[in-house]
């Protein structure tokens, strides 16, 4: 990040601000959206082999409007409570952009899990959830944790089984965390969740094509040129669906070691596989190597996606994007003064307070199946398909009967009798919300001479909501 670019924490705030100065707050209440109601810092010791260990590691509430407050735990050794507070912030505003009722939280562990093997990860992680366990801060109807950058399906299984340890007489023990493998009480859908998300963000996006020419874009996906940075969980499911699904090209992959580009568009399962296979994209035989791979930032492309860190685009290399159209896939990658800068040149951003907001809807739906203990579709699905095929019988006994030359292929038969298992109904409920959420800001952006990109539209939408919550309260 340019020196001169403010933090993280200062980004959102400032985003914040530039919303709130559009509305008529009461008295005081901006302030009581705005600040994070409270850090909690934990130091433990975990004793690894023959020697003892500190750990500093964090857990901040920004909002309890809404009650269990949400918010992924990160491991990363930059872990610090000034980030830890603005993703907290962030996932307030996310909740009440996509309306799910949740309030804002996130937690962090200042660790590099690279350094620690499986079981020691696995005695840290256990010790870090009891430290917030006992203290509320991991609870189903107060406080549910959800992986972040650093952790997975792994880390929620052991903070999971941690509690239940603890709380042997809560039914709902399953619900004190999300984005857990199905067999630990998980929900089809999860980890693709974010990267659908972007997919099902960017499919809306181009149903509007008042807000498609405002991008200086036309048409749809197909054919359009992206550019990805990052190829993790996120990145590797957004370019996978829109290249698959959506015959987008996948120009330009960004990553630690460098970044590849192929103007045809990247195999993405491939490269996946070579950087498992290697640890990086360097000698990647298929497309052309760039050893400076933040410099692909700046190639002239349709779309660009930053889905890994934060303050990527920054105040030094905003005047330098050519893309018509930037989706933060990642939490806060485009620093405040260059959100400005990229605002005055009519780049369209879709910020990520929506954009990335698919982990914490199907976390809601697993939050939701974990409270009523059975699969979403248990009870329905088969009785879906003996509906339709009454109805695909019936219609083929009429076409006979008339003799009329009419018959249903097989192929629409079989994708017409199969009732939607928990796989469909999530990537049904996921899609239902990234469209309703984008109306709202799209609504604002085109109606409202004083709102002029998608990301104050965002914060007015949000910001609204949780004072409305608010006042429901006595507030």
């Amino acid at each position: 990040m340019a020196n001169n670019d403010p933090s993280f924490l200062k980004s959102v705030e400032i985003s914040f601000e530039r919303a709130a100065r559009l509305m008529d707050l009461p008295p005081g209440l901006e302030e009581k959206i705005r600040v994070c109601n409270s850090t909690y810092t934990v130091r433990f010791g975990v004793r690894l082999g023959d020697k003892m260990e500190t750990f500093t590691g964090y857990r901040s509430v920004h909002s309890e409007h809404m009650e269990p407050v949400k918010g992924g735990i990160r491991y990363s050794p930059h872990v610090h409570q000034d980030e830890v507070e603005a993703l907290a912030s962030l996932m307030t505003y996310k909740c009440a952009m996509v309306e799910v009722p949740y309030g804002g939280s996130k937690g962090g562990l200042c660790i590099n899990p690279q350094n620690y093997t499986t079981e020691e990860l696995e005695q840290i992680t256990r010790r870090f959830a009891y430290e917030l366990i006992k203290r509320d801060l991991i609870n189903p109807s107060q406080n549910v944790p959800a992986p972040d950058m650093g952790t997975g399906q792994r880390e929620m299984a052991w903070i999971a089984d941690q509690y239940s340890r603890m709380n042997t007489t809560d039914i709902n023990a399953r619900a004190c965390v999300t984005g857990k493998p199905l067999n630990a009480g998980g929900i089809a859908g999860r980890l693709e969740a974010t990267g659908r998300g972007i997919q099902f963000a960017l499919q809306e996006f181009f149903r509007h094509p008042g807000d498609v020419k405002k991008a200086n874009l036309s048409g749809g996906l197909r054919g359009k040129k992206i550019i990805l940075q990052g190829l993790g969980n996120v990145g590797y499911h957004a370019g996978l669906f829109l290249s698959t699904e959506d015959d987008a090209h996948i120009v330009g992959l960004i990553e630690r070691d460098g970044a590849l580009y192929h103007a045809d568009g990247l195999n993405i399962d491939d490269v996946f596989k070579h950087i498992q296979a290697t640890g990086g994209v360097k000698n990647y035989p298929n497309a052309n190597y760039i050893a400076n791979g933040y410099s692909l930032l700046e190639t002239d492309c349709d779309i660009l996606i930053p889905a890994a860190i934060e303050s990527v685009i920054t105040s030094e290399n905003a005047n330098n994007i050519k893309a018509k159209l930037i989706i933060e896939a990642a939490n806060g990658p485009i620093t405040a003064p260059a959100d400005a800068i990229l605002r005055d040149r009519g780049i369209v951003v879709i910020p990520d307070m929506y954009a990335n907001a698919g982990g914490v809807i199907v976390s809601y739906f697993e939050w939701v199946k974990n409270l009523s203990h059975i699969r979403f579709g248990r009870m329905q699905r088969r009785q879906e398909e003996h509906r339709s095929r009454l109805l695909v019988e019936e219609l083929n006994n009429m076409f006979q009967n008339s003799k009329m030359n009419v018959k249903f292929s097989e192929s629409f038969i079989d994708r017409f009798l199969q009732g939607a298992g928990e796989m469909e109904l999530v990537r049904s409920g996921l899609d239902d919300s990234m469209r309703l959420g984008y109306q709202a800001i799209s609504e604002i952006w085109n109606s409202r001479n004083d709102v002029d990109d998608l990301r104050t539209a965002a914060y007015l939408v949000a910001i609204e909501r949780v004072a409305t919550s608010y006042a429901s309260k006595g507030l």
